[in-house]
């Protein structure tokens, strides 16, 4: 029997839109059930989608501390997801209940 060819998903290569990725850091959002590291990885599959340096200069940042904070092994701080959120286009909101 031939072996079957398998890669990776990598849902970055599906965020193509502006619309896209708020979705998805929608659906991550509720989803994460209070984890803030969720929700940074999911700020890094969107910040891959756009192009990881143009994102880093946009927030003021490194790339390789862009990579760190959104690696998904820390939670970086509220400051930092606020630039980061910004250099993408996006935009946090609250709604009641």
């Amino acid at each position: 029997m031939p072996k079957t060819a398998t890669s990776r998903y990598d849902v970055a290569e599906h965020l193509r839109t502006p619309d896209e990725m708020a979705a998805y850091l929608e659906a991550c959002m509720e989803e994460a059930n209070g984890d803030a590291a969720f929700i940074a990885k999911a700020l890094g599959d969107i910040a891959r989608a756009k192009g990881m340096s143009q994102v880093a200069r946009d927030a003021g940042l490194s790339r390789e501390s862009l990579y760190k904070a959104l690696s998904g092994e820390r939670v970086p701080g509220f400051d930092t997801i606020l630039k980061i959120v910004a250099a993408l286009g996006l935009k946090l909101h609250a709604e009641a209940r």
